[in-house]
């Protein structure tokens, strides 16, 4: 087991488990992964990496969720 790590989330500091990937991330807080777009420390992530891109200490998350609505 890896030691813990901080990351920040949406802007709120969290502890984490090292070595823990992006999908693992958005997993553990029931978000699907096919809903939102993740920044990863200002680098918008291809979908296809999440479960490539391991966490690291002191890494900066913005998840992005996409809202529908309104017509032309």
């Amino acid at each position: 087991m890896q030691a813990p790590i901080r990351i920040q989330v949406n802007g709120e500091a969290k502890d984490w488990r090292g070595g823990a990937t992006v999908a693992d991330l958005l997993r553990e807080l029931d978000i699907k992964a096919e809903r939102v777009a993740v920044e990863l420390n200002l680098e918008i992530l291809d979908r296809a990496m999440f479960g490539q891109r391991s966490l690291k200490d002191g890494d900066r998350v913005e998840i992005l969720s996409f809202i529908g609505g309104g017509s032309f």
